[in-house]
């Protein structure tokens, strides 16, 4: 398929960020199905946590079995990239729908996480541990 026929067929999308990992959602007409990475959400996501994750803002929407979804997802580890996900399938479901976001923003999918790792700076050994002092 070319680029232009799946937008056509795109009902909503959105980014999602967490940490350093970014999810592009796109929400097509379907049965429920979730692709992760060209992928099932269950095989790529080996942790049921995390597929729960993905499929929170689904389930406070009452919209688990009315869409397809496609995922993109690059970046950091599995649970950022869950965190992503779940966050771009929030701004999705808004896209679609303008109603979702009361819902979506009452239980915090609307809200990137800002949390990162804090970067290590020069003459210390890590973000805040410093080097050992010697008096003597």
């Amino acid at each position: 398929m070319a680029k232009t026929e799946d937008k056509g067929m795109n009902l909503g999308q959105g980014t999602g960020r967490r940490k350093t990992a970014t999810a592009r959602v796109y929400l097509r007409e379907g049965s429920g199905k979730i692709t992760v990475n060209g992928r099932n959400v269950e095989e790529y996501f080996s942790d049921a946590l995390c597929v729960y994750m993905v499929r929170q803002p689904l389930d406070v929407t009452d919209s688990l079995s009315k869409f397809d979804i496609v995922i993109n997802v690059s970046g950091g580890g599995l649970t950022g990239q869950a965190g992503a996900c779940r966050h771009g399938i929030a701004r999705a479901l808004v896209d679609y729908d303008e109603s979702n976001r009361s819902a979506l923003h009452a239980n915090g999918f609307m809200t990137r996480d800002p949390r990162m790792v804090e970067r290590k700076k020069y003459g210390q050994r890590g973000a805040r541990r410093r080097f050992q002092f010697s008096k003597r």
